[in-house]
């Protein structure tokens, strides 16, 4: 791997179901340098009871590789396709490289994906982890397999929008042609939903307004970059709201965040039932913690 720097890493096993995830991966690899890492994660050393030299092992991972290789110099030739073998388990290999890359693809399923693992498993501890941002692609999902008339979503908090987040978006949103909807959800009070009316819901009401213009505000120097970009408040579970617009987004765009040395999502818990359930592809982009500057900022 020496003498690779930057580009772009998916990890691989010997399914077919991957094909869609190395192709979007190559495509992404066309915006990042044209560099493609293809990683395979192999047991090593073996079990007990299992007998496999050193040499054995290597030929095992390239064999896995090579279908990969073959199907990516036919339909990205102006891609650098570079075989990267690893000892141990696929996550934390791809944690590993994520801070050599600048973006990870990962597949959205553990079992069938990546074996013997419960659905999700890899693509939720990469984003969760990850130096970089990571990219979580559903079997079947290709760039050029979404909606007619694409757009990107991109969640945003009420305390601010965060420029990590933005850029990714703004920059994703330019390549695809898309509409970019940047959504605010606002979680309903629980006493509204119990029936109240009167002061409570108009206060709520004061808050979305008073959120909506603050972040009209931050959002104006994205908009100069892509004009393409709206602002929408919406009353709800951010989690529903978030997997309702992904039925006819392109993408979604999430981050995460630092906070007293627990890394979550910004959306908190919502995070893994949007990973779970998203109708797109998901990319979460790792946050600076505060004073710190981020390591793959534009």
């Amino acid at each position: 791997m020496s003498g690779v720097a930057g580009g772009v890493v998916v990890g691989v096993v010997d399914a077919e179901e991957l094909v869609p995830v190395v192709r979007a991966a190559a495509w992404e690899a066309l915006a990042h340098g044209g560099v493609l890492r293809v990683l395979h994660a192999v047991e090593w050393p073996l079990p007990s009871g299992q007998e496999e030299t050193g040499m054995d092992h290597v030929q095992r991972a390239e064999r896995v590789i090579a279908p990969f290789a073959e199907l990516l110099a036919k339909e990205f030739p102006q891609v650098r396709v570079v075989p990267d073998i690893v000892s141990g388990s696929p996550a934390p290999a791809l944690v590993r490289r994520s801070h050599e890359v600048a973006l990870v693809v990962v597949g959205h399923r553990g079992s069938g994906g990546f074996p013997r693992l419960p659905l999700g498993s890899v693509a939720l501890q990469v984003a969760t982890h990850a130096g970089c941002p990571v990219l979580v692609i559903r079997p079947g999902e290709e760039p050029d397999s979404g909606p007619e008339h694409p757009r990107v979503v991109v969640a945003v908090e009420a305390e601010g929008v965060p420029g990590e987040v933005m850029d990714f978006a703004v920059r994703a949103a330019i390549r695809r042609e898309a509409d970019l909807d940047v959504i605010h959800a606002v979680a309903p009070p629980a006493l509204a939903r119990a029936g109240t009316t009167g002061p409570v819901l108009a206060d709520q009401q004061a808050l979305s307004d008073s959120a909506a213009k603050a972040l009209e505000r931050e959002l104006a120097a994205y908009r100069e970059r892509w004009p393409r970009l709206r602002l929408s408040v919406q009353e709800g579970r951010p989690a529903s709201v978030l997997i309702e617009a992904s039925r006819t987004a392109a993408l979604l765009v999430a981050g995460t965040r630092d906070r007293s040395g627990l890394k979550r999502l910004i959306l908190g818990s919502v995070s893994g039932e949007v990973l779970h359930h998203a109708h797109c592809p998901v990319a979460v982009i790792p946050q600076a913690t505060e004073g710190e500057e981020h390591p793959h900022g534009p």
